[in-house]
């Protein structure tokens, strides 16, 4: 019989991928674009595997999961969610609630048919097992029998005695070879033969069991992960991938004792639980040995392989009460150590899971955020240093949280980033902001000085990336009726270092609109300077760090003016950020700036105040 397989998501493109890919290696698909039906669906003809989405309208993939667990019926189904959420408490949310895998989006196929097939292969497995313990029940009985049976014999033929017994051995061999087997597909990875999850909590609770009674029985948790293990598997196959996690296996194995714990989590993830720790640089050490190792470089296959692992690491106390808080709080320290570089190790403290906890939160009063429309847009305005004349404004995001109060944009922009909300927030922006524009140009439409006015608006690097951007940008500005010559769009260093050929051509077509393209916080920490000249860019804004310090004496004052030459000779203009003194402003005028922006100037107003000041006339500067 086919495995039946429902799949959930509200994105119609992700269904049909997901469906055709599925029905092709011979599998019975159903599918479901909300939560609601999809538990209707689940309970009505029960599925073997379901693969969930998290982000649905309605009832999200987490709901769906837990009323699925609570059901009696669909408890037992496997779930694998799909998300592009990447965050360690996601992850941390979805196993809670029962889900047994989670693919990152944009999903790879030849990935999730692979984790499909172990489901399926783990589903099949429990069967076999629950028919095997079955049967040796039913062996049970017929040894029993059998026993009888050949007990009444042998007193009517010793004789038979020999034969009875070996058949008798035979079979308790066999009972005791499938129990083996059983043992050890529910203890240990198939693939590196290494103890799995559940091994793994099982001995971490018994160590913290141990600690209770004895204090100065201490011990630890090394999370493991491989640095862009995904990269290595896209490149050269899963195939490659397995043969190097065995590898890794050896090599971390060498760096236990015969009491510790080396244990696969699953695809990239390894755990050592070192137990009887004298001291916490001993832990250290063995992280900082691992990653030595690490160092010399992998042969296989005639090839050579550079690989890394970031490494978090929590002291086991008294104060866990779960095996899982341990491995959780290991995860978290491992995720720091990949923000702080890869290749290194981190240890765990209690201010990092307040800030996961406080991240979550964050990330869900984003979300309703948007819906609730708890974002305003300020105006800086932008100043001509040359003729001491507004020109324009920067269009700056404000969160004003129901309780919180303001939220730093440094903040959530991050934030939004990373869960994939900064494309929705910015067309919100793009559009908010091209609308008030329109809006003071027909109300202020018999002064020339207003109606002409500019709208800086930043746009992320994943925005560009979108295929339907430049269509959206159409739409936006015919919707508010603005000329696209009065639009500017500011862009990254990070973007023009990440471009490929498509994103020139973007740029490109925006150009030819008459939209004009900014270098945001230029200097930031990128070296773009040998990418500038190949990139349609008007306007050059130079970061505020660089004007904090600026004297005419100072070191900040040459590096500006090695850029204001640079802008210029590249036929760009300058504007420079961060204004907050006259000294400042006059530095600027005499190096040939353009333009400037700033609190000396204008710290970012609301738009009513914008208005109110466009009445009393046009010039901003002091």
């Amino acid at each position: 019989m086919k495995p039946d397989i429902l799949i959930v998501d509200d994105v119609v493109d992700n269904l049909r991928i997901l469906s055709q890919t599925l029905k092709e290696q011979d599998y019975k698909v159903r599918s479901a674009n909300n939560g609601a039906t999809a538990l209707e669906v689940a309970e009505r003809v029960i599925p073997d595997l379901i693969l969930l989405d998290i982000r649905m309208p309605g009832v999200d993939g987490y709901s769906v999961c837990h009323q699925l667990k609570l059901n009696p019926n669909t408890k037992h189904i496997p779930i694998i969610f799909l998300s592009a959420l990447d965050d360690v408490a996601d992850k941390i949310r979805a196993f809670e609630v029962g889900g047994v895998d989670y693919i990152i989006k944009p999903f790879k196929v030849a990935e999730v048919l692979a984790r499909v097939k172990n489901q399926i292969s783990l589903q099949d497995a429990k069967r076999e097992i629950v028919q095997l313990n079955q049967k040796l029940t039913q062996l049970n009985q017929q040894l029993e029998q059998k026993v009888q049976i050949r007990t009444e014999e042998l007193s009517i033929k010793n004789q038979q005695l020999e034969s009875v017994n070996r058949d008798l051995l035979k079979e308790i061999k066999a009972r005791e070879k499938a129990e083996k087997k059983l043992l050890k597909d529910a203890w240990y990875d198939q693939l590196t033969d290494l103890p799995n999850r559940s091994f793994l909590l099982r001995e971490i609770a018994e160590s913290l069991q141990n600690n209770i009674n004895d204090p100065h029985n201490t011990f630890a948790l090394l999370f493991i992960d491989v640095d862009r293990f995904q990269v290595i598997n896209d490149s050269y196959g899963y195939g490659v991938g397995d043969e190097i996690l065995v590898e890794l296996a050896k090599l971390l194995a060498k760096n236990i004792s015969y009491q510790d714990v080396l244990a696969r989590l699953g695809s990239d993830e390894f755990a050592i639980l070192l137990k009887n720790v004298s001291d916490s640089e001993y832990v250290c050490h063995v992280a900082t040995k691992i990653n030595q190792q690490l160092k010399s470089s992998l042969r296989l296959r005639d090839r050579t392989f550079f690989i890394s692992v970031s490494i978090g690491i929590a002291h086991g106390s008294s104060h866990y009460e779960k095996a899982f808080h341990l491995l959780r709080d290991a995860d978290i320290a491992m995720h720091r150590a990949k923000e702080k570089g890869k290749s290194c190790y981190e240890v765990f403290k209690e201010k990092m899971y307040l800030e996961t906890l406080k991240n979550t939160e964050l990330e869900h009063d984003l979300r309703l955020a948007l819906k609730q429309k708890q974002f305003h847009l300020n105006y800086q305005p932008i100043v001509d240093l040359q003729q001491n004349t507004l020109v324009g404004f920067e269009a700056l995001v404000r969160w004003q949280h129901p309780h919180k109060g303001i939220i730093s944009p440094g903040e959530f922009i991050p934030l939004a980033e990373k869960i994939g909300l900064i494309v929705p927030l910015s067309d919100w922006i793009l559009e908010e902001a091209c609308q008030q524009l329109s809006s003071w140009q027909h109300k202020f439409a018999h002064d020339p000085n207003i109606s002409t006015l500019t709208i800086s608006v930043n746009i992320a690097s994943s925005h560009l990336k979108e295929t339907n951007f430049l269509e959206k940008l159409e739409l936006t500005l015919k919707k508010v009726d603005l000329d696209p010559k009065y639009l500017k769009l500011e862009i990254t260093e990070r973007a023009l270092v990440d471009s490929n050929h498509d994103t020139n051509n973007l740029l490109t077509e925006i150009k030819q609109r008459s939209i004009e393209l900014s270098i945001d916080d230029f200097g930031t920490g990128y070296s773009s300077l040998s990418y500038l000249h190949c990139f349609p860019i008007d306007n050059l804004k130079i970061d505020r760090s660089f004007i904090d310090n600026l004297d005419s004496h100072g070191e900040s004052y040459e590096l500006v003016k090695t850029i204001v030459i640079l802008a210029h000779n590249l036929k760009m203009k300058v504007v420079a950020e961060g204004i907050e003194t006259k000294e400042q402003l006059e530095y600027l005028r005499s190096l040939g700036c353009e333009y400037a922006q700033g609190y000396f100037l204008s710290k970012p107003l609301p738009a009513e105040d914008v208005e109110i000041r466009l009445l009393q006339g046009s010039s901003y500067f002091k």
